[in-house]
């Protein structure tokens, strides 16, 4: 059983889903290639907009529904976080140059995205960048080399518009071939097509 799934750091669903999203895929022995996408791009030809070019009741009910799945999940989410909206595109081509040297991306992927929605930290900044990547054991210095590469921002792009070519437009999105699942709270979907084969 093969799942793309495609995310961004910086986005809250993609945070609340990830912890649940790996123990799926675990339980089921599945085979997923996590794809870091730009969603500026994806939305510029789907539709989407960013959160604070949203209508207001959009923006005010998202706030409700983050705050009910956190509570839910049992998730520390800051709703404001200091750093959001973050130009994630350094943290995810690290993330992009751990799966090109074979190295598991999921704990850097939760790595990241706890630093912004749990931690109020700033992805953008190398340092954290550095620091996070320390923290979740991986060898920062050799990722960080790794990722300034072209071939990695040649991926990012090659990533982004294979899910734009997809049909993707939000994330997190659980593809099974042509079969999409989007958002967090689709996961009990995806363990039905995972638990069916």
């Amino acid at each position: 059983m093969v799942i793309d799934c495609f995310v961004a750091l910086s986005s809250p669903c993609s945070y609340m889903g990830h912890p649940r999203f790996e123990a799926l895929a675990t339980r089921y022995q599945a085979t997923v290639h996590h794809q870091l996408i730009q969603m500026g791009k994806v939305f510029a030809v789907s539709g989407g907009l960013p959160v604070k070019e949203r209508p207001q009741q959009r923006q005010a009910y998202r706030f409700q529904e983050l705050r009910r799945w956190a509570d839910l999940l049992g998730l520390a989410l800051n709703l404001e976080p200091r750093h959001f909206p973050v130009a994630e595109a350094e943290a995810a081509r690290v993330v992009i140059a751990a799966v090109r040297r074979g190295e598991r991306p999921g704990p850097l992927i939760g790595a990241f995205q706890r630093a912004v929605w749990a931690e109020q930290r700033n992805i953008a900044d190398p340092e954290t960048i550095r620091a996070v990547v320390r923290e979740a054991g991986y060898a920062a210095a050799a990722l960080l080399a790794a990722a300034a590469h072209p071939a990695v921002q040649a991926e990012y792009d090659a990533t982004t518009a294979a899910a734009i070519e997809r049909q993707v437009f939000g994330v997190p999105t659980y593809a099974f071939g042509s079969e999409l699942y989007w958002g967090q709270h689709r996961l009990d979907f995806v363990e039905r097509r995972l638990r069916a084969g």
